[in-house]
């Protein structure tokens, strides 16, 4: 019994480092930017299979290295991080492709006959991998991108309700691909033709297939969830181009 319990302590205190060095990561490079909300103690406790307690020591030592805020009744959040921005296009530059400028020149049209062709391949990832922080996060950035009061902020946060499918994927290959899509996304070309394309009714079929998308995966089920998503990319292929 003791050498069972001995193995227990082992594996949580395993999923507390894991915690920790995680939180940090995402936190410092701005993956996780200022203002998300993070999961709750529980959700974190299931997630990375640390204690409760060990979760609250993690959480605090982050609030008093300024790292997250913690309110009585609202939950915990991720506080402005000045080097946050710097890190992020660090590590993008870092893993950049040997010719950068392809993605330069990627043309929206041709970004989403890319997108169409691979983000349906990830709800069978995610429906068998993805845990109960990751579709926290999905919601996160569903309520984000509702409550966006400018199409700047929706596009933001619908980017990364799309970056947070393939982090559900577990697949850095995915990953990799979603970072590249959201440096199209940040172009000139693609914002102009999402500005001229997104009406209000629009923007609010987007929300509504989006949490369709999620409820989808939530309920593990990836036939529907890529039904749904492939769906999604050509409405706004449509939306963008017409034809």
């Amino acid at each position: 019994m003791g050498d069972v319990e001995t193995g227990k302590i082992s594996v949580r205190a395993e999923g507390a480092r894991a915690l920790a060095s995680y939180l940090e990561e995402a936190i410092r490079t701005g993956r996780l930017r200022e203002g998300v909300k993070l999961p709750a103690e529980r959700e974190l406790s299931e997630e990375f299979g640390a204690s409760r307690g060990a979760v609250r020591r993690v959480l605090a030592d982050l609030k008093g290295r300024g790292l997250i805020t913690q309110a009585v009744g609202s939950g915990t959040f991720v506080l402005p991080q000045p080097n946050a921005a710097r890190a992020a296009v660090g590590a993008e530059a870092a893993a950049a492709p040997a010719s950068p400028h392809e993605v330069v020149q990627t043309s929206p049209a041709e970004l989403m006959e890319a997108r169409l062709l691979i983000e349906p391949l990830m709800p069978g990832l995610i429906v068998r991998y993805a845990t109960v922080g990751d579709f926290a996060r999905m919601l996160e950035c569903i309520e984000r991108s509702e409550a966006a009061q400018s199409i700047e902020d929706f596009e933001q946060w619908d980017g990364e309700l799309h970056k947070t499918f393939a982090l559900a994927t577990h697949n850095s290959f995915f990953l990799r691909v979603l970072e590249l899509t959201n440096e199209v996304r940040e172009q000139g070309e693609w914002g102009r033709l999402k500005r001229k394309s997104l009406t209000p009714e629009r923007r609010s079929e987007y929300e509504a297939q989006h949490r369709a998308i999620v409820e989808a995966l939530r309920d593990r089920d990836a036939d529907l969830a890529c039904e749904l998503l492939t769906g999604h990319l050509k409405q706004i292929r449509h939306n963008l181009f017409g034809g």
